[in-house]
């Protein structure tokens, strides 16, 4: 996956990442290994964005963290959905639909 169409523009992003913590609580590495796998590889996220992104819903109380040890050993930053974050998802997930549904119609005619 090179082409530039396969990145994940922020605010569908954030929403992707809102939805795999929902599935489980993970740390930063996780998340992107995780939305390739579940892409089945049509989506990938540089590991900038993906941090930035992390910092962004950290500051905006959608999502939290704490320290924990990874399977390998290694001390890790796990995050996981707070509340706010679960209802963000929500109205995010909504706006998606909506906005797949016009491009949709417009794709069909």
């Amino acid at each position: 996956m090179t082409t530039a169409s396969s990145d994940i523009i922020r605010g569908t992003a954030d929403m992707l990442i809102l939805k795999l913590l929902e599935i489980e609580p993970t740390h930063g590495w996780g998340l992107g290994q995780a939305m390739q796998r579940r892409s089945r590889d049509a989506l990938r996220i540089q590991p900038g964005a993906l941090y930035a992104a992390l910092h962004r819903l950290t500051r905006e109380a959608w999502i939290s963290s704490e320290w924990r040890v990874t399977e390998n050993g290694q001390r890790a930053r796990y995050y996981r959905l707070t509340i706010a974050g679960r209802r963000r998802l929500v109205a995010e997930t909504k706006e998606w639909k909506r906005l797949a549904g016009g491009v949709e119609l417009i794709l069909s005619t």
